[in-house]
């Protein structure tokens, strides 16, 4: 299926709780795999407003993760520390390897790149920075977002 990008919606929503969704009040999503109709992974196409983050810094118990720069300029941020990514360079992020990593963009215009991942079931979305831990929701598409003792958030 060939896809014009310009006919998927934007999305600017998040399901973190509250006190989390100013850090990426500037993270506007196109589902380009979702409108393609894809089943077992996802692509989406992400703007980042100057001062966003692409996520709360993260990583994912079965789920791999890839992304891909188009446009402008992105600090990526992981336990190994800070790299500035430009457009033409990616990186990946294996399942269940304990490296917590976003993006944030650090510069005065917006940028863009592609996020890839896997739809692999029962994962777990691990945030070593803040009290949060994702679980997959009994759905399989959502996730549960909880206090790192197990108390849900309201």
């Amino acid at each position: 299926m060939i896809i014009n990008p310009e006919e998927v919606p934007i999305q600017n929503s998040t399901n973190y709780p509250d006190e989390f969704k100013s850090i990426v009040a500037g993270r506007f999503r196109q589902r380009l795999g979702n409108f393609a109709g894809l089943k077992h992974f996802g692509v989406n196409q992400v703007k980042l407003s100057p001062g966003s983050a692409s996520a709360l810094r993260h990583w994912h118990s079965h789920q791999d993760e890839f992304i891909y720069v188009l446009e402008g300029e992105l600090t990526l941020i992981t336990d190994a520390g800070e790299e500035v990514l430009t457009p033409g360079m990616a990186a990946g992020f294996p399942a269940n390897e304990a490296n917590g990593h976003h993006l944030v963009n650090r510069s005065n215009q917006d940028a863009v790149y592609l996020e890839i991942g896997d739809r692999t079931p029962n994962d777990t979305a691990n945030y070593p920075d803040n009290d949060l831990i994702a679980k997959s929701a009994d759905d399989g598409k959502s996730f549960v977002f909880t206090h790192k003792d197990g108390r849900i958030y309201d």
